[in-house]
C-alpha cells in the first residue's frame, strides 16, 4: 500500500487552556495512517524503557522518559506537610528531584533550587523579564534544563546555579526537557521539536511540524513519540531527526502521551483518550465518558493495568489499559489540568479545586486531600519518600 501526506489544515488557535470548542475535520474513530516513510522501520516494543521513576529521583516531567508518571518510591499512607517555599509567582512548572535537590521554575522567570528535606533555597537563576510557564525542570549530571516563554531554552549548572549555555527558539516553550543519551529534546511554539547536544547547546536537528508543539515527548526504542496543535501524533527518530510514523489525530493534543509495553495512550481536545499500538499503528481503544464531554489537557499515568487522566470535566479517570472500559471516575470541584502521579497503589492527583487529592489506584475511592486554597496545575513529583507540588499563588508544598 502507498502512504502520502495529506494536507492539514494550520489553525490559529493556540494549543491552550481556553481553547474555544469547534467542530473537528476528523476524529479518532476514523483514525488513519498518514505516512510511514520508506525505509523507517518503526521499532520494536520492549528493551530498557521505563516503566518507573526511581526511587531516589524523579529527575524530569512524568519521572522518566516513557511519562508513566509513576515512582518506586514509599509515600506514608497518610501525607504530612513537611515544608512549603513561597515563590515570587504562579507555579505551573512541575519540579523536578535529584540528588536531594527540588528544582521548579515560576512565571516570574526564576528557577528555584531548593533542599528536599529542609525546604532552604540553595540558589535562583533568573530568565530574565519572560517567565516559565509549564515548562518542567529535567536533570542530568551537573545540568538542569528549562524552556521559557520568551523561547529560549536554558541548561543551568545544578552546583552554582550559573548559565551554562542557552539556546533561542522562536516561540514560547511550554514542553518539558527529555535527555536521551547525549541529546536534550524540547518542543516549541515556533512548531518544531529540537535536538541539543547536552553538553554545549548545539543544534543536532529540528523536524518542523505544522503548528505548536506543547506537549513532552515520550521516548520509546529510540523513537520520539509526541501530539501536536497540527493534529497530528509524530514519531520522530532520535539519532537523525527523522519521521517514522505520523497519524491523524482530527484534534488539537495539549497532553503529553504515556508509553507502556509498546502502546501509547494520550488524551485529546476531542474530549477523547486514545490508545494506539506503536508496532502496529492500530487504534486500540478510545475512551470517552458518556456524559460529559469536556477537552483532556493533563497526561496520563499508567500503572496496575489502568490508564488515569485528569478531565476538564473535573474528574480523574481510570480506564482499563487492556479494553479501554471505565474503571472508576472521581469528581472534584474544578478542572483537571494537573497530571497525576503514582505510587504504592495510590493516585495523587491535583485539581484547579485547589485540593491534592490521594485516590485508591484499584477503587478510586478518596483516601486523603490537602486544600492549598489555590489552583493546582502543575503536577505532582515523587522521590525518596517526598511529594512536591506547586500552586497557583506561588507556594511550593512539600509532603511526606
Amino acid at each position: 500500500m502507498d502512504w502520502h501526506i495529506q494536507p492539514q489544515t494550520v489553525h490559529s488557535n493556540r494549543c491552550l487552556g481556553d481553547l474555544p470548542m469547534r467542530l473537528l475535520i476528523a476524529s479518532f474513530r476514523t483514525l488513519s495512517l498518514l505516512a510511514l516513510l520508506p525505509g523507517l522501520a518503526l521499532a520494536q516494543a520492549g528493551g530498557s524503557n521505563a516503566r518507573t521513576a526511581p526511587a531516589d529521583a524523579w529527575p524530569q516531567f512524568r519521572g522518566n522518559t516513557s511519562l508513566t508518571g509513576v515512582s518506586d518510591s514509599a509515600l506514608p499512607a497518610e501525607l504530612s506537610l513537611r515544608w512549603t517555599y513561597e515563590a515570587d509567582e504562579a507555579i505551573d512548572s512541575s519540579a523536578a528531584i535529584a540528588d536531594g535537590v527540588v528544582y521548579v521554575g515560576t512565571y516570574a522567570g526564576t528557577l528555584i533550587a531548593l533542599d528536599l528535606d529542609s525546604g532552604d533555597e540553595r540558589w535562583s537563576y533568573s530568565t530574565g523579564d519572560v517567565g516559565i510557564g509549564e515548562s518542567s525542570p529535567a536533570v542530568a549530571g551537573d545540568l538542569v534544563f528549562i524552556g521559557d516563554l520568551g523561547g529560549i531554552f536554558h541548561a543551568v549548572d545544578t552546583k552554582t546555579g550559573n548559565a551554562r549555555w542557552t539556546y533561542e527558539t522562536l516561540g514560547e516553550i511550554k514542553s518539558s526537557p527529555v535527555i536521551v543519551d547525549d541529546r536534550v529534546l524540547i518542543g516549541s511554539y515556533d512548531g518544531y521539536l529540537y535536538a541539543l547536544d547536552v553538553a554545549n547547546g548545539e543544534l543536532v536537528w529540528k523536524y518542523e511540524t505544522q503548528n505548536y508543539v506543547h506537549a513532552t515527548p515520550a521516548v520509546w526504542d529510540g523513537i520520539a513519540y509526541f501530539g501536536g496543535c497540527d493534529e497530528l501524533f509524530h514519531g520522530v527518530r532520535i539519532s537523525d531527526g527523522e519521521a517514522v510514523v505520523s497519524l491523524s489525530a482530527g484534534a488539537y493534543t495539549a497532553a503529553s502521551p504515556v508509553i507502556v509495553d509498546g502502546k501509547v495512550f494520550f488524551g485529546t481536545f476531542d474530549n477523547d483518550v486514545i490508545g494506539i499500538d506503536l508496532e502496529t499503528h492500530q487504534l486500540i481503544w478510545q475512551y470517552e465518558h458518556p456524559q460529559r464531554h469536556f477537552p483532556f489537557y493533563s497526561s496520563a499515568l499508567a500503572a496496575d493495568n489502568a490508564i488515569v487522566i485528569g478531565g476538564r470535566d473535573k474528574m480523574v479517570h481510570a480506564i482499563e489499559e487492556a479494553t479501554g472500559e471505565p474503571r472508576w471516575t472521581f469528581t472534584t470541584r474544578a478542572r483537571v489540568d494537573s497530571s497525576p502521579a503514582a505510587s504504592g497503589g495510590r493516585v495523587y492527583a491535583g485539581s484547579s479545586d485547589g485540593r491534592l487529592y490521594v485516590l485508591d489506584l484499584r477503587t478510586g475511592e478518596k483516601l486523603w486531600d490537602f486544600d492549598t486554597a489555590a489552583p493546582l496545575v502543575a503536577s505532582p513529583a515523587i522521590a525518596e519518600g517526598r511529594l512536591v507540588i506547586g500552586s497557583e499563588d506561588g507556594v511550593l508544598y512539600c509532603f511526606g
